[in-house]
């Protein structure tokens, strides 16, 4: 029997049901805190949680996986129990169960839409992971300790739990489901619920793709790939980044790159400027792609960072904006990151039009300016440089949570 050491709630606008869930808590785990992860709700769900004995930590609106993963940083080393904010039932048996995840399968299905969320969750743990799972979307789990350190800090949004079993079936671990009497607060086939069944959808396939930790240690999925689907001219580009992303090593910088040689830092100061080349068919071309590409790459170390200056030299050389646009948002609010993939592209997207827009002296000139910004990048923080530059210190800061 695992030793639970902290329950963890999400809860979002659930004050008329959370006292209760939590009273349940504190009967069936007695010696355990309760820790409830107010997401950013807009009534007294954390006021209600506390007058009923849990912790509450009070949070900006994130998702349920990042309202989790708050949770989970303050509670202590052991076996964590998952709970939704309005579960009944008593979830004591998951305790018992020698395994790394327990996952509570419901013995009735209680309202719900036409199982297309629940059969992609299926499908994207089954080719990720390999295992068969009946019940992916659960948040009633039990995570013992080698579960925690391998599923911590989650993917956001509804996506948590899938990954959570993805992360914990690649590392080997043991994955148990549970068929358990519970209830909760089911969705029906109307508007709201439909709303929400596509939000889960949606979270659910940027979950369990790429996924990378941000500058404050979020594990955020990586959106920038799709840069290549939008703008085939800077696809290998994107390839190039993709890779960078998913097996760079902790080398920063082109000197350290160098002097390692293998690197994925390598394979983009080569491969960068050869996709420009090629797509060019003229060498000042390639140093503009390549030089704008990594300029942008160096700008994004912070949300929204990349993405503003990139729409600000797209408004000068008339570059596309739309994807960015839409992209935006999910990163200003550490939904989504770009990841080198994304800034990479984008740069490269303000390198190919500065061709076709720049000629002799100018086109030279842009290349000596952006060779001028790589060489100091190698030498100072250009973010820091901009937090310390008034005007350009509230642009960056501007809509950043």
């Amino acid at each position: 029997m695992a030793e639970v050491v902290a329950v963890l709630v999400a809860a979002r606008d659930e004050a008329e049901r959370i006292a209760e869930t939590v009273a349940a808590l504190r009967e069936q785990f007695p010696a355990t805190e309760v820790i409830v992860a107010d997401d950013g709700s807009g009534d007294g769900t954390a006021a209600a949680a506390e007058a009923a004995g849990a912790v509450a930590l009070r949070l900006p609106r994130r998702g349920k996986g990042q309202a989790l993963s708050a949770a989970e940083r303050a509670a202590p080393p052991g076996a964590l129990l998952l709970c939704d904010a309005d579960l009944r039932g008593d979830l004591r048996a998951l305790a018992e169960v020698d395994a790394d995840l327990v996952v509570a399968r419901f013995e009735q299905r209680q309202g719900g839409g036409f199982g297309i969320a629940k059969a992609a969750a299926q499908a994207l743990i089954r080719v990720r992971s390999g295992l068969e799972a009946e019940e992916p979307l659960s948040g009633q789990r039990l995570v013992g300790e080698r579960a925690r350190r391998a599923a911590f800090p989650l993917a956001p949004g509804f996506g948590a739990e899938t990954r959570m079993t993805i992360d914990a079936v690649r590392a080997g671990l043991v994955v148990v489901e549970v068929p358990l009497p519970l209830s909760h607060r089911a969705t029906g086939r109307d508007a709201a619920g439909f709303l929400h069944r596509a939000r889960q959808l949606h979270d659910l396939v940027l979950a369990c793709g790429p996924l990378a930790p941000n500058h404050r240690g979020l594990r955020l999925p990586l959106v920038g790939w799709t840069l290549g689907l939008r703008h085939p001219s800077v696809a290998a580009v994107v390839a190039i980044g993709l890779a960078d992303d998913l097996w760079s090593g902790p080398e920063r910088g082109f000197r350290a790159h160098l002097r390692a040689r293998r690197t994925t830092g390598v394979l983009k100061l080569l491969g960068i400027p050869l996709a420009g080349l090629l797509a060019t068919r003229s060498p000042s071309g390639a140093l503009l792609v390549g030089l704008s590409a990594n300029a942008v790459n160096q700008l994004d170390t912070k949300p929204g960072r990349a993405l503003k200056a990139y729409l600000l030299a797209a408004a000068a050389l008339r570059a596309p904006k739309g994807m960015a646009v839409l992209l935006l948002p999910y990163d200003l609010r550490e939904m989504a990151m770009l990841g080198d993939a994304g800034s990479n592209a984008l740069g490269a997207l303000l390198g190919l039009k500065s061709v076709s827009r720049l000629t002799g002296r100018g086109r030279w000139l842009a290349i000596a300016a952006l060779a001028g910004l790589t060489l100091l990048g190698e030498r100072r923080s250009l973010g820091q440089l901009i937090e310390r530059t008034p005007g350009l210190r509230e642009l960056d800061a501007w809509g950043r949570a």
